[in-house]
């Protein structure tokens, strides 16, 4: 995102200033934090900005959220909206009142993103059964995009939907940010409760639980914790490295874990790396997580990249013509979550412009994201991560030396500068010593081919990938 430009700033002379600038801020959230953080803490939040810009508060539901919230993240929010505006703000927080105040931006409300606010004491049935299992009922297998980088834990996820309990107990999805792990999550509660309306399904996030311990914990409420967590037929839960160095915690989701499977019931899990790559995490709880089926989701390929770009625009209601998609497919590689904030930046730049969707177009609204991709992307800092990662000289990156302590790690950065900068085969080569483009072609497909299998070297290129992506 531009540093102190968003279209619905750009417009709003026309609108209220104050719900353009907090809009722009929830954007940029929305591309920063995992998927599962910016609904639970951020999309609820209600926003009310002083007339001259000088002041925002947020509006929490409740003292634990607005607790949260302060600590996690409002550093981060006013430090967006100080880039956004140009200048510093006051940024406060505050419990929600029983009415919105007036002139404030009102977040879509829980029932639009799926996700459960406090047990409420009132409120209409159907509203409560939309809450009960906090599923968000547009993520299904039908909307998710399939491709080699999710063809297995796809398949995987449908077999545990059509026969829970039974086979790939528990089911433990993992990869990096924003490649489709919680919509696979929600695609199987879904499935499954279109099978069996009357199932006991939850979906939530690794915080939440660690949530609803502490206050079992504060409340004395354990018979009603555990009321809701072991007598479930299907759990879903997000994110499980966020139990790290929580002993109560652990040791409350171990209690549940083996009531669960005890019964029956199915577990899916999702975490950013594979079982034993978990820090701080019990080894008996470890050794549970691996001792049912472990899938990886990949980062997708080119061809899955433009299926997905197509797809959402027209869920949109716009047509993004092929050579554009692929023009974004290209230059945005590393998650689905960044796809989907390259498109909305387009959608925004050319109904705002009133301009179709074109190459030229879509160069100009991205032209923050690929200027700071060139800059920080080179072949040349790959080379010196590689090196630094695998303790080798970088002067071996270039040398005719062949010992497989250097040539594997040149193959590797090889195959990452492929997928993350847009040099020909015969460039890379070119800068790794002057060798011949079909190296390169080999060692490419070597790393891509050696990645799906083995789980050691898909870890070491996440890492990889994260750091050099920043």
């Amino acid at each position: 995102m531009t540093e102190g430009y968003h279209p619905s700033l750009a417009a709003a002379a026309g609108q209220n200033a104050g719900q353009s600038l907090w809009q722009a801020c929830v954007d940029q959230l929305a591309q920063e934090l995992p998927e599962q953080q910016f609904n639970t803490w951020i999309k609820p939040l209600v926003a009310q900005v002083a007339d001259d810009l000088s002041k925002v508060t947020l509006y929490v539901a409740n003292r634990f959220k607005l607790d949260w919230v302060r600590a996690q993240y409002a550093g981060r929010i006013a430090g967006i909206l100080e880039r956004l505006y140009g200048q510093p703000l006051q940024l406060e927080l505050a419990l929600a009142l029983r009415e919105a105040p007036a002139k404030t931006f009102v977040a879509p409300t829980y029932a639009e993103i799926g996700v459960a606010p406090e047990p409420a004491g009132l409120g209409e049935e159907n509203a409560q059964a939309v809450f009960k299992n906090r599923l968000n009922t547009a993520l299904t297998f039908d909307t998710l995009v399939e491709g080699t980088a999710n063809r297995m834990a796809r398949a995987a996820a449908m077999h545990v939907a059509g026969t829970p309990g039974q086979l790939y107990n528990p089911l433990f999805i993992y990869g990096g940010v924003g490649l489709g792990k919680t919509h696979l999550m929600h695609a199987v509660g879904n499935r499954l409760l279109a099978d069996r309306p009357d199932a006991k399904v939850l979906y939530i996030h690794a915080e939440q639980f660690v949530s609803d311990v502490v206050k079992a914990y504060q409340r004395k409420t354990f018979d009603e914790f555990k009321e809701r967590y072991h007598s479930l037929d299907l759990l879903l839960i997000d994110d499980v490295q966020f139990f790290a160095n929580k002993d109560r915690t652990q040791e409350e989701f171990f209690n549940a874990f083996e009531a669960l499977l005890a019964k029956k019931s199915h577990i899916v899990m999702t975490s950013d790396t594979y079982p034993k790559g978990l820090a701080d995490i019990h080894e008996r709880l470890v050794s549970r997580f691996d001792s049912g089926l472990t899938v990886a989701i990949e980062p997708p390929e080119l061809e899955m990249r433009v299926a997905i770009l197509i797809s959402k625009a027209r869920a949109e209601g716009a047509e993004m013509p092929e050579e554009v998609a692929f023009f974004v497919a290209k230059n945005v590689r590393s998650n689905v979550r960044e796809l989907e904030g390259a498109l909305r930046k387009i959608l925004a730049y050319s109904r705002f412009n009133q301009k179709e969707i074109s190459i030229m177009l879509a160069r100009e609204a991205l032209r923050d994201l690929l200027s700071i991709q060139n800059r920080q992307i080179s072949v040349e800092n790959i080379q010196k991560t590689v090196a630094d990662y695998y303790k080798i000289k970088v002067a071996d990156m270039y040398s005719k030396k062949r010992p497989a302590s250097i040539a594997r790690p040149r193959q590797i950065a090889m195959y990452l500068a492929k997928e993350l900068t847009q040099k020909s085969l015969p460039e890379i080569g070119e800068l790794f010593g002057g060798r011949d483009h079909t190296t390169v072609l080999h060692a490419v497909r070597k790393i891509s081919g050696e990645r799906q299998q083995l789980t050691e070297l898909n870890q070491q290129l996440h890492v990889l990938e994260q750091t050099l992506k920043g």
